[in-house]
């Protein structure tokens, strides 16, 4: 069968054959038909995610779409490597498929699962969102940040704020839900960056914050934490890292901002959420796509290009790998 094959850690995978998979016990053999270019994807490929096997050569791809050989039209997510999503074929767990409305179109389902489920399973697995909260988006200019503000509004949020470092970007979030955008701009050059930040948080915190759903870690994520603990007191506040955009692993955090504050530090994703909590956020998000009108920009590219792809596709619009 044909497939994006992955040779080595780090390695652009290459179109190709690899040996066609048949089902084990408790599997499905899926006839793929769509799968979205993630971090998560890229991440696994590459042998830098945790969750990573660092076995090669192995399939890239760690979600699509697409028929059971029943004919279920099913998205799957985690298949066990070698095989992976980008694939004429893939074995997966049948506990691991969720089946799709009719509603939601395979390019959508595709490339909404996996963003869609981070948000979810922040909010409502880890978070515990309830009707009326304030919740700020940390990076909500990326593809998974947009979509948190869409879903955190439909979930019940009464008030959103989104943050981000792409001023004209965060005045398209509007059109999303968001009620409050805050842009920032940090680093080195930037000398006096994080203080004008904190400023800004602190004067739209001081009317309260419930959750803050991180997609970025780094300095914008230590300045929130800041500001929370300086602003917001000791009314609880669940902050959320999902994920790590910035590129920046670590963060220097004084104890005292624990300590004087009752903020709730967590994580959520593969490991902080068990995965049949994730298949139900996947299950949430897809019955949410119609009601909640969840928009998501989209290239659609042919598996075949994915050597001349893998490296440039980034952000958004999302790619989506088209297999048949």
């Amino acid at each position: 069968m044909k497939a994006a094959i992955v040779i080595g850690p780090g390695k652009t995978p290459i179109f190709g054959d690899f040996e066609t998979p048949i089902a084990k016990a408790g599997e499905e053999l899926i006839s793929v038909r769509a799968a979205a270019l993630s971090n998560l994807t890229k991440g696994r490929a590459s042998g830098s995610h945790y969750s990573s096997s660092n076995s090669f050569p192995l399939i890239a791809g760690t979600d699509g779409v697409g028929p059971t050989q029943d004919g279920h039209r099913v998205y799957f997510a985690l298949p066990e490597a070698p095989f992976g999503a980008l694939a004429e074929f893939c074995p997966v767990n049948s506990r691991r498929c969720v089946e799709i409305p009719d509603s939601v179109d395979d390019i959508t389902a595709a490339a909404i699962a996996n963003p869609g489920m981070s948000v979810w399973a922040a909010l409502v697995e880890r978070a515990h969102l309830g009707a009326g909260e304030t919740v700020l988006v940390n990076g909500a200019t990326g593809t998974a940040g947009r979509v948190a503000v869409q879903l955190a509004k439909y979930l019940g949020a009464g008030k959103v704020i989104a943050t981000g470092r792409n001023v004209a970007e965060l005045e398209e979030v509007k059109s999303l839900g968001a009620d409050v955008v805050i842009p920032f701009n940090l680093g080195p050059l930037r000398a006096s960056g994080a203080e004008d930040y904190e400023e800004a948080l602190k004067e739209t915190l001081s009317t309260g914050i419930d959750v803050v759903v991180d997609y970025l870690w780094g300095e914008s994520a230590k300045t929130i934490i800041t500001a929370v603990a300086k602003t917001v007191g000791d009314r609880p506040v669940r902050f959320v890292h999902v994920g790590g955009a910035s590129g920046e692993a670590n963060i220097e955090l004084p104890g005292t901002v624990l300590r004087s504050s009752a903020i709730m530090l967590m994580g959520s994703g593969v490991g902080s959420v068990s995965r049949s909590a994730l298949m139900q956020s996947i299950k949430g998000v897809f019955e949410s796509v119609q009601p909640a009108g969840l928009k998501i920009e989209t290239t659609v590219v042919p598996l075949s290009d994915v050597g001349e792809t893998w490296e440039k596709a980034a952000g958004k619009p999302r790619v989506v790998y088209t297999i048949r």
